[in-house]
């Protein structure tokens, strides 16, 4: 394509450069006649007779004379006896051949007034030959059409060459990124000197890669922790079954049932939750809105955790009126996840505090006096399975699955919220969730 152009554009620029040459070099010989042909003519009016009609050059020029009858009454040597040879209009100019030369002649012609009327009128001719024209403008076409297809052979061979070397650095993408299996996500393709478009592109795929490579390591990550969660329930049922089995007399079936069905909410829930996660990767979460009274939910959470978490003060002084339109069910959900992991970490208090702020939104805040979250682990704190050490962990069956949190942030992003964690007052950890207030607030 890029010779293609540059073809039609060579082509049409010397077809242009050989019609401006024709017209040029045409141009400077019409000149030269018509001012020979004025010279004469001005000879022949000033009334001093005919003036000596010699030419230089006797095959490319000749000057004729003419009456008012259109005959010739004085010539040029080289035309000497031979009638008009042409018969242009007055002032005006023809091309025609002449005995002189098989070539084209221009002819120009001027008139001039004698001083012996009647009938003193005179028009001369001055003709001079087009060869050098033609000669010319057939060099001229000649280099050209020897000149421009080794330009186009140049061009193309420069062009392919520039392209090929520009395009170099693609293909070793390619065929890096070809040879990049689901098992090889940590290559990267390699990235060329320079800071163009290609270099751009190669610095975008490797983030693309480094992505993927975190999202498949996060996926892995997320089906061993999940395998991990279900193994332990499953272990406890199968290990109470085979002692029933084992010994009948031992254990109670009401002693085995409690066991079993206790277990079996505990895979309930974990599987719920894993199933409200994969919802949410897939985009899938599509809360039903309806005015909610938060702080009504809020209230009730506190209840719930006054009646289960005994020896902890649950404080809702901070707790103020808010409505917002939200999904309920899924607010009971963030509420519970937030209250259980406060009460599971608190010494001795548990706060919760609402308000709504100037700009419209509403925010949540669930305190304790716990261990706290350092700094260094407050935005991994949402990741999927993550358990921090010490008194956040599962020792002594105090701690969750690590679903309880990303499930906040989850629900919360569905709702167009955020969720943060932060130094509590009390001295523990406070997560805070802000969310939008209702429309037109």
């Amino acid at each position: 394509m890029a010779v293609l152009v540059v073809a039609v554009g060579l082509v049409a620029g010397a077809v242009t450069l050989v019609a401006l040459l024709r017209a040029e070099l045409t141009g400077d010989v019409r000149e030269t006649a018509r001012t020979r042909a004025e010279q004469v003519a001005s000879v022949i009016d000033s009334g001093r007779g005919l003036p000596s009609l010699a030419v230089a050059e006797p095959e490319e020029q000749f000057i004729q004379v003419l009456d008012s009858e259109g005959t010739v009454v004085a010539s040029s040597g080289n035309v000497q006896g031979l009638p008009a040879l042409v018969r242009p209009d007055e002032d005006g100019e023809t091309r025609t051949t002449t005995p002189l030369d098989e070539d084209e002649f221009l002819v120009v012609a001027a008139t001039a007034e004698g001083p012996e009327p009647p009938d003193s009128r005179r028009t001369v001719l001055v003709g001079r030959a087009l060869i050098a024209v033609a000669e010319s403008t057939q060099i001229v076409t000649r280099l050209l059409l020897v000149g421009l297809p080794l330009l186009l052979l140049l061009a193309a061979w420069a062009t392919w060459t520039a392209v090929g070397r520009a395009l170099a650095p693609v293909e070793a993408m390619r065929a890096e990124v070809d040879a990049i299996s689901s098992a090889e996500l940590h290559r990267r393709v390699p990235l060329p000197r320079g800071r163009d478009e290609i270099a751009r592109l190669a610095a975008t795929m490797n983030s693309m890669l480094a992505r993927l490579e975190r999202a498949q390591t996060a996926q892995r990550r997320f089906i061993s922790d999940a395998s991990h969660e279900l193994r332990s329930p499953v272990a406890s049922i199968r290990q109470h079954a085979e002692v029933a089995l084992a010994h009948p007399g031992r254990t109670a079936p009401e002693e085995l049932a409690a066991t079993v069905l206790a277990e079996d909410l505990r895979i309930q829930g974990l599987v719920d939750d894993l199933l409200l996660l994969a919802r949410a990767d897939e985009d899938a979460l599509r809360p039903r809105l309806q005015t909610v009274d938060l702080d009504d939910l809020v209230l009730d959470e506190a209840r719930r955790l006054r009646s289960t978490a005994t020896g902890l003060r649950i404080r809702t002084a901070g707790v103020s009126a808010a409505r917002l339109e939200a999904d309920a069910q899924g607010l009971r959900r963030v509420l519970r996840n937030l209250g259980d992991n406060a009460a599971r970490h608190a010494r001795s208090q548990v706060a919760f505090d609402l308000a709504e702020r100037e700009d419209g939104r509403i925010v949540l805040g669930v305190e304790d006096d716990g261990p706290g979250v350092p700094a260094a682990d407050r935005e991994r704190v949402f990741e999927r399975f993550v358990r921090l050490d010490d008194a956040r962990s599962r020792s002594g069956g105090t701690g969750g699955s690590g679903l309880g949190l990303a499930i906040v942030a989850e629900l919360v992003a569905a709702y167009g919220g955020t969720a943060t964690v932060s130094e509590s007052a009390l001295g523990g950890a406070r997560f805070e969730v802000s969310l939008p207030g209702p429309v037109g607030s």
